[in-house]
């Protein structure tokens, strides 16, 4: 496995002969490695990958999917597929051959993990990693039968129920909050504009437009390994502009005025998610209000708006939702059922074509 060492650039490259899984000959080079090792390990990757076939155990072919994701993934998806996978489907899998896992094996494994206790959404979240890995087998390597496609999904997508605050519920909690603490903001953005955590935590100056009461959300804040690390959204529609209400904009200002020259592109609020629930949980308590998690407050604003008669289609774009139905499967059932309007305007129309229409409805 030769790596050689590039004088000019001081780095390393990696070059080689390979057979891939059809038994061709074929020569590979990359450059640029920082390291030996890393020439070396990316030639042992790359390597797995040209050979593979459905021959192989499921542990190395875990490699393989995180080598041809590395590119489509986010840091902290990798790491949380990966937990998972390391967790809870290797300890099954690891040494088995892809094409021998049957979809009874799969069963098995599913009853496994539900004698275990974990929540009905953790199940499926789980479940969508070997789903993943055997997709990616079949579209990519010519996996002949895919056992996860002959087994019913384990767990639930959604919870059964969502966990919110009553706009009266909000009130108690951020009456127990000082209106000059940065928490007393940071809530009132999270109430008010239904945005998510790490959006929130990823604002800067230049985001909020002061002039035209205006929020611009292009990107996103999380912390791995004791490193903030900032990235786009989750998706192209979580890229958007929220309408703030007036109150809203000048209460962001106020706090924005008292931090001494910061910079246009500095955090607003420079703090860990952790920090925010610790503060959530204890205000909660003191407010005498049910505990709920920091992303159950973007449930809360949009209980909200729904009970403000606001349509689907509105709040689908203040989220940043990529589509109108996961609006609609996550929220639909907190607005009100219709039906009964819509049977009497009916009734009244065949009683009197001409008394209305139906656009209250």
């Amino acid at each position: 496995m030769p790596a050689y060492k590039d004088e000019k650039r001081n780095t390393w490259l990696s070059l080689f002969y390979y057979e891939d899984w059809q038994g061709n000959k074929k020569k590979k080079q990359k450059r640029g490695f920082k390291t030996k090792k890393e020439a070396l390990e990316w030639e042992n990757n790359f390597k797995l990958s040209a050979n593979a076939n459905m021959d192989m155990a499921l542990g190395a072919f875990v490699e393989i999917y995180f080598r041809d994701k590395e590119g489509e993934l986010k840091e902290r998806s990798i790491k949380n597929k990966r937990y998972m996978i390391e967790a809870h489907i290797l300890p099954y899998f690891e040494n088995k051959k892809m094409n021998e896992i049957t979809p009874s094996d799969i069963i098995q494994w599913q009853n496994a993990m539900r004698e275990k206790g974990y929540a009905q959404t953790y199940l499926r979240m789980v479940q969508n990693q070997i789903t993943a890995l055997f997709t990616h087998a079949s579209s990519i390597y010519n996996l002949a039968n895919n056992p996860c496609k002959r087994v019913k999904k384990m767990g639930k997508p959604d919870a059964d129920k969502l966990d919110f605050w009553t706009k009266e519920e909000y009130d108690k909690f951020i009456s127990t909050i000082e209106v000059e603490s940065r928490y007393y903001v940071i809530f009132e953005i999270l109430f008010w504009t239904g945005i998510r955590e790490g959006e929130l935590l990823a604002l800067t100056k230049s985001d909020v437009d002061f002039q035209n009461n205006r929020m611009s959300i292009t990107k996103t804040y999380y912390r791995t390994e004791r490193r903030d690390v900032i990235t786009a959204p989750k998706t192209e529609q979580s890229v958007r502009v929220i309408e703030l209400p007036e109150f809203l904009t000048q209460e962001i200002k106020e706090y924005v005025d008292k931090l001494y020259e910061l910079p246009d592109d500095e955090r607003i609020f420079p703090i860990v998610a952790e920090a925010l629930q610790h503060k959530l949980k204890r205000q909660a308590e003191k407010a005498g209000v049910k505990k709920i998690r920091v992303h159950d407050i973007r449930h809360s604003s949009v209980a909200y708006l729904i009970n403000q008669g606001i349509q689907p289609l509105i709040i689908k774009e203040r989220l940043g939702h990529k589509d109108i139905r996961i609006t609609l499967n996550t929220y639909g059932h907190l607005y009100p059922n219709q039906q009964r309007q819509v049977a009497d305007m009916l009734n009244q129309q065949k009683i009197s074509p001409n008394s209305g229409n139906c656009q209250d409805l």
